[in-house]
């Protein structure tokens, strides 16, 4: 059966062999592990007619974290959904750079923008206990899914707050602001996958640097002096991204690239 799965994902999945096995184990409801303990074991109804459809609906693009409901993300697993962006690898980079501008044992008060199923504000708070966190989002679906994994893996860690961007956050000031905001231009279908995640989290205008521009213009009316605005985007967009941060008062603009060589976050300092 997972040969099956395989063969079938080979044309539509960068990973057949290892969606294969994530949905198998998911439909059997145990662990790869297991799969590999008994390889000659026969799937048997109604386990068998799941796993084909699991695959099938892959094979149409579906990502395997909605098909499963999950996603790993700086070693945790949060719950996923149609309504969220599913995490991705290069995201925590956006994490790390966070992290480095945190410094240990001592209080800061940071601001998640956009935060979508929570796994950079529950990332954050997992790394630095004293850090005040608060997490904002449009969508009210994309919140009670945060919620809920913060509430699993990060107890009574985070603020959530339900709000476009800055527009409920009155008189409030932050340390630090990190988003993974909408990067991608109007038009730009190339991944299958993203057909299937929520539009509003992915495209921002024809060049996707509108919800970029907007955030960039209004952080430092809500940054601390010294605070730090910290940004993930698209491919060829790093260049754009300091110009804006520049043009607003930032300092020390600087770009960082992620595994794949991509200049994929950048930030700067508040002056």
């Amino acid at each position: 059966m997972l040969t099956w799965g395989r063969e079938q994902l080979e044309h539509g999945s960068e990973s057949p062999r290892l969606d294969a096995e994530i949905l198998l184990s998911y439909a059997l409801g145990i662990n790869r592990a297991a799969i590999f303990a008994d390889p000659g074991k026969s799937v048997t109804e109604p386990y068998s007619t799941h796993f084909m459809g699991l695959i099938a609906a892959r094979s149409d693009g579906q990502p395997v974290a909605q098909l499963t409901g999950q996603r790993e993300f700086w070693s945790l697993v949060l719950k996923v959904s149609a309504d969220v962006l599913v995490p991705r690898p290069e995201t925590e980079l956006l994490v790390e750079r966070a992290l480095a501008r945190l410094p240990e044992n001592k209080q800061a008060h940071v601001l998640d923008l956009g935060t979508g199923s929570g796994a950079i504000a529950i990332a954050i708070a997992t790394e630095r206990g004293d850090c005040i966190i608060t997490a904002t989002d449009i969508s009210r679906a994309a919140l009670a899914i945060a919620t809920e994994n913060s509430g699993t893996l990060v107890p009574g860690r985070t603020r959530f707050a339900h709000s476009d961007w800055f527009d409920a956050l009155v008189d409030t000031t932050f340390d630090l602001i990190v988003s993974n905001p909408p990067y991608v231009a109007t038009g730009d279908t190339t991944d299958r996958e993203i057909d299937f995640e929520p539009a509003e989290a992915l495209y921002s205008g024809a060049d996707g640097l509108n919800d970029i521009r907007r955030i960039i213009a209004d952080s430092p009316a809500h940054l601390a002096p010294g605070g730090y605005l910290l940004l993930e985007h698209g491919l060829n967009q790093a260049e754009a991204v300091r110009g804006l941060m520049q043009d607003a008062g930032f300092d020390g603009t600087q770009s960082f690239k992620d595994l794949a060589g991509i200049e994929r976050v950048t930030e700067g300092r508040l002056g």
